[in-house]
């Protein structure tokens, strides 16, 4: 795969997901994101609650091998009550995908960053008022 120059992503799919930030507020949540890549650039369409995930204070982490196979997880996202949307050394050694979103207390559009595996920002756009992608943006789903 080639270089990725951005993400994008709803806005009301970014505002679901910093209300579970909000709602889970101060432990870690964690969530797997769906989407596709379309001209080097990452379109978060979905996101998925993992089985059996486990959160606390300064951690989020799930079975990996629960999972089902499911080629639309393209990433994972999760809160960092510190506040600091910059991915820890363990955030990059547990990886998974193709992109990391980190959303940072207060939970706004403007605490969250997208990353590559290299621990890379990449842009990221929201996209106001479009119509929904295959109707998938409806909110969460536990697996």
């Amino acid at each position: 795969m080639g270089k990725m120059m951005g993400a994008k992503i709803e806005g009301p799919l970014l505002e679901s997901m910093l209300e579970l930030a909000r709602e889970g507020h101060p432990r870690e949540v964690f969530l797997l994101l769906r989407g596709r890549v379309r001209g080097g650039c990452v379109e978060l369409e979905d996101f998925l609650i993992p089985p059996l995930a486990v959160s606390g204070r300064g951690f989020a982490e799930f079975p990996i091998h629960l999972l089902p196979i499911d080629f639309s997880i393209i990433g994972t996202a999760h809160s960092h009550p510190s506040g600091s949307p910059t991915p820890s050394p363990d955030d990059l050694n547990n990886f998974y995908g193709l992109v990391m979103m980190i959303l940072a207390y207060p939970y706004s559009s403007s605490n969250s960053a997208v990353y590559n595996r290299r621990g890379e920002r990449i842009p990221l756009r929201i996209i106001e008022g479009e119509k929904q992608t295959r109707g998938r943006n409806s909110g969460f789903r536990g697996l």
